[in-house]
């Protein structure tokens, strides 16, 4: 067994005088993180309590929020099935799925149209719907409600999945969709999977053919309309569907695109002489100096969202607002990152274009410029791709773009589908700038090989 090695009272002095930093910690050297811990746990307990983060998740609508997240991947078709003299009437949402007198596999009338059958999965669930009478089918089991003029009356032996609201009665189906049963109508959610008809609206020609019909159509097949080819129809159904809206959804994505762009590229030119003035190895200022400073310090610390409220208030909602409101916070982030990078620049490369004769410009341009570009440029860059996503939120106040029509299906609450193809297409964008920005950047700093 090797014995633990020992010092004598002599080398343990030496040592301890030598070192007292390490033999001697301070009172936070050796309880300061314990603390630290101490006081955030706290902190957090204390923001817990003061905002109700536990009564608020436990009160949540989480149904309601299951719904949204479902009409993300999937699609609802809301038929209302009124009762009109003794007949079932159907009526549609504005966002009709089906065309005029299409013959639909889940809603089938009898001869008279007094009678509907809506079939959620099979025979086994399913509601035959009159004006007098609904038959429930859960499970195969039947569960009639009653229909009168007053109330629609829950049967006695109810499953879980029908409840009596008042004067009507909700029938649940799980992802298969539900139903309300009320007085004067039968208000029916039949949920699908998939985005419906996102490529061709009813109104198209194309519109219920596969995949290879339609291409099969547009290179080989007669002319749907004799004045353009079944191409160009095919392109201009796609953009002009009325129920999804392409061509306005990327118009206004480019206009997102656009406001990032030159609100960059203005605050870029704008940042870059202001920086020059606002470092102090530059320009032999005080003044100027803390003036250059103070300015950038007012247009960054206003948020974007707010020069956006400020802007559209001034000129009204489109593009302009957002353009004016990236440009204001991008010259003042800039120009502090640029004055910065100029401040900590090698002055001897300076020097040494300065000692041949050259005149102030030319010192700046050969002994300045070369050190900090790179830095610029990369910062440019990372400000780009950071205000595509910035232009999609000061969009959703009345800037314009993307932002704005999101915003405007998410009021509807009932087309978080678009909701879901709109955040994807934003998605999309920002991963290709990001990855377009980090090439960029790699190149500009010289590292050619990431």
């Amino acid at each position: 067994m090797s014995s633990v090695p020992t010092i004598n009272a002599a080398e343990r002095e030496r040592l301890l005088s030598a070192y007292p930093d390490v033999f001697h910690r301070s009172f936070m050297q050796r309880w300061g993180l314990l603390l630290i811990s101490a006081a955030v746990f706290i902190y957090l307990a204390f923001c817990f309590a003061f905002f109700n983060v536990i009564p608020t998740f436990v009160n949540g609508n989480w149904d309601r929020a299951a719904i949204y997240v479902q009409d993300w991947y999937s699609w609802r078709a809301q038929p209302r099935l009124r009762f009109q003299n003794d007949q079932v009437v159907p009526q549609w949402t504005s966002r009709r799925q089906y065309p005029e007198g299409a013959d639909i596999n889940w809603l089938k009338p009898n001869a008279d149209s007094s009678r509907y059958t809506v079939i959620f999965g099979g025979d086994e669930d399913r509601m035959e719907v009159t004006p007098s009478r609904v038959d429930v089918y859960i499970g195969g089991k039947l569960y009639p409600v009653t229909v009168t003029r007053d109330r629609a009356s829950l049967p006695a032996d109810a499953p879980s999945q029908m409840e009596q609201d008042d004067n009507k009665v909700i029938v649940y189906y799980g992802f298969a969709g539900q139903a309300e049963i009320r007085t004067s109508q039968v208000y029916v959610q039949r949920r699908f999977l998939g985005w419906a008809n996102f490529f061709f609206d009813t109104q198209s020609p194309f519109w219920g053919r596969n995949l290879p019909e339609v291409v099969g159509l547009m290179f080989s097949g007669e002319r749907l309309d004799p004045n353009q080819s079944n191409a160009s129809l095919a392109l201009d159904n796609f953009l002009n569907n009325a129920s999804w809206q392409h061509g306005d959804i990327l118009s206004k994505l480019m206009q997102t695109l656009v406001m990032a762009f030159v609100g960059t590229l203005f605050g870029t030119l704008v940042a870059f002489p202001l920086a020059f003035i606002a470092a102090r190895n530059i320009t032999r200022s005080r003044a100027a100096n803390w003036g250059t400073k103070r300015l950038f310090d007012f247009l960054r610390s206003i948020d974007m969202l707010i020069w956006a409220l400020f802007f559209t208030r001034a000129f009204g909602p489109g593009p302009l607002p957002g353009i004016a409101a990236i440009f204001f916070t991008d010259t003042g982030a800039l120009g502090k990152v640029y004055a910065e990078a100029l401040e900590n620049i090698d002055d001897k490369q300076r020097e040494g274009v300065r000692s041949v004769g050259a005149t102030p410009v030319a010192v700046q341009r050969y002994g300045v410029i070369p050190q900090v570009l790179p830095v610029f440029i990369s910062q440019s860059l990372y400000f780009w791709e950071s205000n595509t996503r910035s232009a999609t939120v000061i969009g959703a106040v009345g800037a314009g773009g993307i932002g704005l029509k999101l915003l405007e299906s998410m009021k509807t609450n009932s087309d978080w589908d678009k909701v879901a193809y709109m955040v994807l297409l934003i998605l999309l964008v920002v991963f290709a700038f990001d990855n377009l920005s980090n090439a960029l950047r790699s190149r500009v700093m010289g590292k050619k090989g990431h």
